[in-house]
């Protein structure tokens, strides 16, 4: 992985991309990295594989027995709505004790 500072990516913007093109670039800071520039190609195929990593994952905790997807959903869903209700309530209640 290449590594560009941050002076040098922002005077050679051209450059970098170029590169990023072939190899991720790590952009680094006051001598930390703190950014990595990926191609588009790479971050594509970055992310395809965490959805499919993600899937399996479900797919494994909903045959150990563990809520589906839509279930997760459902039960969220339910608790914020019982949050919400209870947050309106003690709003009407505290307007009437000022």
């Amino acid at each position: 992985m290449k590594l560009f500072t941050a002076k040098d990516a922002k005077t050679n913007f051209g450059q970098l991309l170029d590169t990023a093109i072939r190899e991720p670039v790590a952009i680094s800071r006051n001598g930390r990295q703190v950014a990595v520039i990926l191609s588009a190609q790479d971050y594509e195929r970055l992310a395809a594989f965490e959805d499919a990593w993600w899937s399996r994952q479900a797919e494994r905790n909903e045959a150990e027995g563990l809520l589906s997807a839509d279930e997760s959903e459902a039960f969220l869903k339910d608790l914020l709505d019982a949050r919400d209700q209870v947050c309106s309530r003690g709003s009407k209640g505290a307007g009437a004790i000022a």
